[in-house]
């Protein structure tokens, strides 16, 4: 019989697993979900409806690969792909999701001193080294689960404030849930919708949650991330409705202030901490997921656990580097919304990279079978179809981007023919390659 799932188990497994939200509430997502409500209003709310969506479907499936084979999806990567070509493709997936959390981070530190500088006039450069110091403490630490209670801790309290501002705003509910499920691709909306899956889906995230899933119940995943991710993405939306309550060209100091104007100096100041909380808990989270990237993909199965461990040198060069590039950044004097806005749109054009792979792996029914009750966890056809939707529309956005970028003298018509096109092969092909095994 199944095990049931007391009250606590289920709070404790929600609480647990909101270190997933927390990494995608981030600068990122304040700054590219209010910037996208200040820009279209409601237009982008179905991309992030989408992208919550997807978040359950694709951390689940990287959490029931570590449940039910015992390793970490990294280590699944390393004996599917053996020999010359898997030695390329680790260092591919590994650079990939290293160079979207080096993205990601270079937004933390941005994001972080925007609002503390909403807080008060205070010095960029010491204010960077000092949140640089207190993210590099708390990894040099290596307690992950301690990080993670508090990361969901904040991620409460932030949820609660934005909602709370949110629920004043002036649209009907009717108008709302049109724009939550009726997709709307507004001119030149298209960088803030992958900037909006991106900073969502968050490709590192797939490592993350397999590498912290070992030792969970299977139904005590389902449940914690389930809840978790849908938490984080009902804070996405109440951000992107505070941001449609902005007038003018979208800053922080504008939505700092046209939200003390409207509720209050009280959220002004609100805001300003909520970002610099939100930046400083991923400026935690980026780093220490590049390492446990680098750990599942590069551990050997003849190493102990102390030449990858949270207090390793290997390990710790990892997270090290990381934070020294957003360290960098946040000297250099970048102008934080552009940069942070670019940085989730890099992500979500990485993610079907890593996103194929990962369906790929959970299609293996050797890999999927459970040892201890043998039962085979790998994709049912519902899962598969969920997952190409996923991989289908985020490398349809994320080719759109890149075409634009390449030939921004290119007609819509044509951009959208060639994303299209190329899309649906590597669909195709992806579902010929699975369902001819069924």
């Amino acid at each position: 019989m199944a095990k049931i799932l007391s009250l606590k188990d289920r709070f404790l497994s929600v609480l647990f697993w909101s270190v997933i939200a927390a990494a995608f509430i981030g600068p990122g997502t304040v700054t590219t979900a209010a910037k996208a409500g200040a820009s279209f209003q409601l237009s982008l709310l179905w991309a992030l409806v989408f992208s919550t969506f997807a978040t359950i479907v694709l951390q689940e499936a990287a959490a029931r690969i570590t449940i039910a084979s015992g390793k970490s999806l990294g280590e699944i990567i390393a004996l599917k792909y053996k020999g010359q070509r898997g030695y390329w493709i680790k260092r591919i997936v590994f650079v990939a999701v290293a160079f979207g959390c080096a993205a990601y981070q270079a937004g933390n530190m941005l994001g972080a001193v925007a609002g503390i500088n909403l807080l008060g006039d205070v010095s960029k450069p010491i204010l960077t080294l000092g949140i640089a110091l207190l993210a590099g403490l708390l990894l040099w630490i290596g307690n992950f689960r301690t990080i993670a209670n508090l990361l969901g801790l904040v991620v409460a309290v932030m949820g609660i404030a934005f909602v709370s501002i949110a629920m004043k705003g002036d649209f009907g509910a009717g108008e709302i849930l049109a724009a939550a499920f009726i997709p709307s691709f507004p001119v030149d909306g298209e960088l803030l919708i992958i900037g909006l899956v991106g900073t969502t889906i968050v490709p590192y995230n797939l490592f993350l949650a397999s590498g912290i899933s070992q030792g969970q119940k299977m139904s005590e995943m389902r449940i914690g991330i389930s809840v978790a991710v849908l938490i984080g993405g009902l804070i996405s939306m109440a951000i992107l409705l505070v941001g449609t309550q902005l007038e003018g060209a979208f800053s922080f100091a504008r939505l700092a202030a046209t939200m003390a104007v409207q509720f209050g100096d009280w959220a002004g100041l609100l805001f300003g901490f909520g970002l610099f909380a939100a930046g400083m808990t991923s400026s935690v989270t980026s780093p220490f997921a590049a390492a446990v990237t680098a750990r599942s993909l590069f551990v050997k199965s003849d190493q102990t656990g102390e030449a990858w461990g949270a207090r390793a040198t290997n390990f710790r060069l990892v997270w090290g580097g990381v934070l020294a590039i957003g360290l960098l950044f946040g000297l250099s004097g970048l102008q934080p919304v552009a940069t942070i806005i670019f940085a989730q749109a890099i992500n979500g054009i990485l993610l079907p990279v890593v996103a194929i792979f990962l369906f790929l792996i959970v299609n293996d029914p050797v890999l999927l079978k459970e040892k201890a009750t043998g039962k085979n966890y790998a994709n049912t056809k519902i899962n598969n179809i969920l997952m190409l939707v996923i991989v289908g529309l985020s490398g349809f956005l994320g080719m759109i981007n890149i075409v634009k970028v390449l030939s921004p003298a290119a007609s819509v018509t044509a951009m959208v023919s060639f994303a299209g096109t190329f899309t649906l092969v590597v669909v195709l092909y992806l579902a010929m390659r699975v369902f001819r095994k069924v």
